[in-house]
């Protein structure tokens, strides 16, 4: 996962500390050394996360973070505050300015690596349903603006699931000041039972559960559908460092360690809350714009329409942001003789499989649409050549190895497609608009085709060689 890290402190050799451990982990840093070239830096390099020293002269990075997050461009941006403070009240008073979370100096390196890689997919996450929604306000079916920091935080749903009474009286009492319904379980079980019936905007998940491991229960609640996308806040020791790590890992999003502080709580409680309300508008004003406008009516893809729009958009973001760009061409192969042999109604069935195939093969933040007819293409935003060919390979196995179920005579059909691709690398998105984009993939499309369908060709790599196994 390539990410972009901003590292902002007034001390050079802490820079160039922390510059060392992420370029070790392959992250590209930007680096500031005041609050002012910080707030510079934002605009001009859209980082994926800010890790902010706080103490420094003139602009604070309390400030600085103030700022960030009452910008409607940059307040979706992680920031992660490096501080020796230890006072609760500092940590409280980041949170309430918009910060994600505090690391204390000296920085331990399992926990900094974790909450970068979790705040980049975040960030990732988020970017992708800002420009899903931002494509619906160009066409013109939302027009709402949207900010993390203006949404509401009271009166969410919150689920605690904690054995130590003391402990979950104390979430309680910290919750009610904003008017939150809180359901205190002892058990995963039980927990399981209340996620079932009910949607929450957050839990609280003990590590040090007496029956259960906690971490194992986060894992679950990640692969579970009703909580896949519900906030996680770990509550754990000291101690539970390297656990606290690993959930971080597999999806929990924030953690508060013990002695349990009223104020803190509420203060994480607050910026998950915000942040999920924010993610979960965006999806709603993107659903909102799924009409018959901007998708295919067979097989709920993009159309063409939508697509041109919003691939101009990531071209745009291509070049602002100086990131890879993929895009895959995709045509099945044989489809007319599908219809003339079996009719249309089958050539219909085989088109929504495909379709659902492709769009289950590729990542969450990646975009499928149908261009028309048997045509179809994907944007896969952030990508290098690499991992788009990986991707191609995995989509052209998962259309190729399994026949397509169907009202044929049979009841399937083997079905293979050609893939032509294409990676824009760091300034060659420049002088390429969606009409050259989409030649050029045609153009390896085309070699696809004609040379034995079934296989991909990228755009200066030629024909990738098919794993034998």
């Amino acid at each position: 996962m390539t990410a972009r890290v901003l590292v902002v402190d007034d001390i050079l050799p802490n820079v160039k500390l922390l510059e060392a451990k992420l370029m070790a982990e392959y992250y590209e840093v930007v680096t500031a050394l005041n609050g002012p070239e910080a707030l510079k830096k934002i605009v001009e390099c859209n980082p994926d996360v800010v890790l902010l020293d706080v103490m420094m002269p003139g602009m604070d990075g309390f400030e600085v973070c103030r700022q960030i997050k009452a910008n409607p461009l940059t307040a979706h941006i992680p920031v992660v505050m490096v501080t020796a403070l230890t006072d609760v009240e500092d940590r409280v008073r980041g949170l309430e300015n918009g910060a994600d979370d505090f690391l204390s100096k000296p920085v331990n390196d399992v926990a900094l690596m974790a909450r970068v890689r979790s705040l980049v997919r975040l960030k990732m996450t988020i970017d992708e349903w800002r420009a899903r929604e931002s494509t619906a306000s160009q066409l013109g079916v939302t027009d709402e603006a949207l900010t993390v920091m203006t949404q509401p935080v009271e009166q969410a749903q919150i689920l605690v699931l904690e054995d130590m009474a003391f402990d979950a009286n104390r979430i309680v009492d910290a919750m009610g000041r904003d008017q939150n319904a809180v359901s205190v379980v002892t058990s995963g079980m039980d927990a399981l039972k209340e996620i079932a019936v009910k949607d929450f905007d957050l839990i609280f998940l003990s590590l040090n559960l007496k029956n259960e491991d906690g971490a194992r229960f986060c894992a679950h609640l990640r692969s579970n559908e009703r909580s896949r996308s519900t906030p996680i806040v770990m509550l754990g020791n000291d101690t539970d460092l390297e656990k606290i790590a690993h959930c971080l890992e597999i999806g929990a999003h924030d953690y508060i360690l013990r002695p349990l502080d009223r104020n803190e709580m509420l203060a994480r409680c607050r910026t998950q809350i915000r942040r999920k309300r924010f993610q979960d508008k965006l999806r709603a004003n993107y659903e909102i714009s799924l009409s018959m406008a901007l998708t295919d009516a067979l097989t709920g893809l993009y159309n063409r329409r939508y697509f041109e729009v919003h691939m101009q958009k990531m071209l745009q973001t291509a070049r602002e942001n100086h990131k890879p760009l993929g895009f895959l061409y995709i045509d099945i192969d044989h489809f007319k003789p599908v219809n003339d042999t079996h009719g249309h109604q089958v050539g219909d069935e085989i088109l929504k499989g495909f379709a659902a195939r492709i769009k289950d093969g590729v990542r969450s933040f990646d975009l499928v649409a149908r261009l028309g007819g048997e045509e179809f293409v994907a944007i896969l935003p952030d990508t290098t050549e690499e991992v788009a060919c990986l991707i191609a390979e995995r989509l052209r196995r998962v259309v190729a190895d399994t026949p397509f179920p169907c009202s044929a005579k049979d009841g399937q059909l083997s079905i293979t497609a050609s893939f032509g691709g294409i990676v824009l690398s760091d300034g060659q998105a420049e002088q390429m608009d969606v009409g050259a984009l989409i030649q050029r993939a045609d153009a390896q499309l085309y070699e696809a085709k004609n040379n034995g369908r079934n296989c991909i060709y990228f755009d200066g790599k030629g024909r990738l060689s098919t794993p034998t196994s």
